[in-house]
């Protein structure tokens, strides 16, 4: 009786850490499982500006948490989070399309079709500016959607 508690207490524990790993792989995150470096969600897409949130308004959506700016972007969220996810698990949309996962910018996102992309940004280079450069977004959304099917199952 003893071995088969431990074992099943040994499955809960791998089963439940698989999941969290899971999270990580499809969620751009930090260590604290927020989402977007503390921007809203919310603030992306029905405002096209990128606030960041408060963390008196959170919300935890699949173990990721997401803040706000105000208790009423927190209840919108609360209504239809799906709706407000980043594309990409807040991972860098041309990077996507290009196959690979990396951090971004938050301050570099594109709103398009009722969805938003966000964009790696550094010295060396700006990802929202090649994905604009190309001006092909059905192109290249199609591409990352397709390599976004893999990825979201990889570690970064």
């Amino acid at each position: 009786m003893k071995i088969l508690k431990t074992t099943l207490v040994a499955l809960i524990f791998i089963v439940t850490s698989s999941l969290s790993a899971q999270d990580k792989k499809a969620n751009n995150i930090d260590n604290s499982n927020i989402a977007l470096q503390g921007y809203s969600p919310v603030s992306y897409l029905d405002l096209g500006l990128a606030q960041r949130g408060n963390k008196q308004y959170k919300s935890e959506h699949k173990k990721v948490v997401y803040y706000f700016t105000s208790k009423e972007q927190k209840a919108t969220f609360d209504k239809n989070p799906t709706k407000y996810l980043p594309l990409y698990g807040g991972f860098c949309a041309f990077g996507t399309y290009a196959g690979a996962k990396f951090r971004v910018d938050p301050t570099k996102f594109i709103v398009k079709e009722g969805a938003y992309a966000l964009f790696l940004n550094d010295v060396e280079l700006d990802a929202k500016q090649l994905w604009l450069a190309e001006n092909n977004y059905s192109k290249l959304k199609s591409v990352a959607d397709k390599n976004w099917s893999k990825l979201s199952k990889t570690h970064n």
